[in-house]
């Protein structure tokens, strides 16, 4: 009820704020305002602690463009004569950038992409491990590597893997205002590198940098890197070596592509396939990046590198060569069409790496063939292979005075004729006998002694089945 109405229908005060249910003084009081024509009574303005210094707070608030904390701020007001508690002034710098940002609010839009047109790259680093990330703009795909720098030729090899990852070229690649691709500023605009643009002249796209101070303008990327950190390096970090933690990012993109963006709803591997025509075909060789050096394959089809050997096919012997260091491997390249033509892991100063497919297999066995040269040598090496098997075991034996005994086994020969001779010796090799005497004594025995075999398999045989009766049959007569 109206608290006019209640006290002109009761009269009292104490009446009045019963009906109306407030308090009497706030009846009394609403009545004399009423009575003394219904405006409001003027408040006095109260001052307060920190009216002092609320000039020297805006001020400082719009020098740095609402950055200034209150605690770094605190010490100059106490010095311009302000004696309040931390927690109020904390109080006038928050309403007072709260203010500022009202009328200083930077709006932004939505970035709207277009199919094959941006790839958003960017570094990061965590624990010593440096990660490079990209994001195709449209379809979401991201694309993850761990490397040890982040120097020019690393971020060249890393984006040359993303284009053969992704099956074609986009038309610009956006990247941070990155030192290693970064030759200078002029007036705001940034030079690339003379190596970036030879890069891009290769694979064909245009260079674009971000703005400066402007994290906005690629977040894209820069969430890929904090959601890389999280999900991909911090529940499998410390990587055993950079193959081992690229083996995790490549298992991690496939997994992440493969499921719902929550920003476009749909499967970024689904919409690449769709913007992959969109996209510009790669180059028929990979760019050239890094430093490379020269070298010339020898006599034994290998180059030195770093106090080491390094294979590479045998129809480059005598040519010359280019090498060049990536990602821990070490990339063999034709000088003329920048074709690699062998691969290997950096190996210590001193070792060698070897692939047998460059020398048409596997290394073959060692072997020992048996080349007579006297008279008596070729005579008995005319037998064929057992004459070469006596020799060869005779020697590895230890007997010494096999050449001596050749001429004697001659003479065998001819006394026992070929057939009874090579008989003898192939019972010599069997049986491990290398001399002369052996050979007479196995003549001597004849053709009929035993012919001992090496034991075979145990044999096995399948019983009949008979029928079995209990013991209980067995029981004489009424005892059990």
């Amino acid at each position: 009820m109206d608290i006019i109405a209640a006290y002109r229908e009761v009269g009292t005060y104490r009446g009045a704020a019963a009906l109306s249910g407030t308090t009497p003084k706030t009846v009394k009081r609403v009545i004399a305002r009423h009575e003394a024509g219904g405006g409001a009574p003027e408040r006095s303005s109260r001052e307060r602690n920190f009216d002092v210094v609320a000039g020297l707070v805006a001020e400082r608030v719009e020098k740095s463009q609402g950055r200034i904390s209150a605690k770094r701020l605190l010490p100059a007001a106490r010095a311009a004569g302000y004696a309040g508690s931390p927690r109020n002034f904390r109080r006038l710098v928050a309403a007072r950038k709260q203010l500022w940002r009202r009328d200083h609010h930077r709006g932004r839009r939505p970035a709207v992409w277009s199919p094959g047109e941006h790839l958003v790259i960017d570094w990061g680093s965590e624990g010593g491990l440096h990660v490079f990330c990209a994001v195709l703009a449209w379809s979401r795909v991201r694309f993850v590597r761990f490397a040890a720098d982040e120097r020019a030729a690393t971020t060249l090899a890393m984006l040359a893997e993303c284009f053969e990852v992704l099956g074609g070229v986009p038309g610009k690649v956006l990247a941070d205002r990155m030192g290693c691709l970064k030759g200078g500023v002029v007036a705001n605009v940034v030079v690339p590198t003379a190596e970036y643009l030879r890069f891009a002249a290769h694979y064909g796209f245009r260079p674009d940098f971000c703005e400066a101070n402007d994290p906005e303008s690629k977040g894209i990327v820069e969430n890929l890197v904090g959601y890389a950190k999280r999900d991909l390096m911090a529940p499998q970090a410390p990587f055993g070596d950079l193959a081992a933690a690229n083996t995790a990012a490549k298992s991690w993109c496939a997994e992440v592509n493969g499921v719902a963006h929550s920003e476009i709803c749909a499967v970024p591997a689904e919409r690449l396939v769709i913007e992959r025509e969109l996209l510009a075909a790669l180059p028929s060789l990979r760019a050239s990046t890094g430093r490379q050096v020269t070298r010339k394959v020898d006599r034994l089809s290998c180059v030195r590198f770093g106090s080491a050997r390094y294979s590479v096919p045998v129809a480059l012997i005598g040519a010359e060569v280019g090498l060049r260091t990536d990602d821990g491997r070490l990339l063999v390249i034709v000088t003329g069409t920048g074709e690699v033509v062998a691969e290997h892991v950096l190996v210590a100063p001193g070792e060698a790496s070897v692939r047998d497919e460059h020398y048409g297999g596997p290394r073959p066995a060692p072997r020992r063939a048996v080349r007579p040269k006297t008279a008596a040598e070729k005579a008995f090496c005319a037998l064929g292979p057992v004459a070469g098997a006596f020799i060869t075991g005779a020697a590895a034996a230890g007997h010494t005075r096999l050449g001596p005994e050749l001429a004697e086994l001659n003479t065998l020969r001819a006394a026992h004729g070929e057939e009874a001779f090579l008989a003898a010796l192939d019972r010599a090799v069997a049986f491990s006998r290398w001399r002369a005497a052996d050979v007479r004594s196995i003549l001597a025995a004849g053709p009929g002694t035993a012919d001992p075999r090496p034991a075979g398999d145990a044999l096995v045989l399948e019983l009949p089945a008979v029928p079995v009766r209990p013991l209980a049959d067995y029981a004489l007569g009424g005892l059990s």
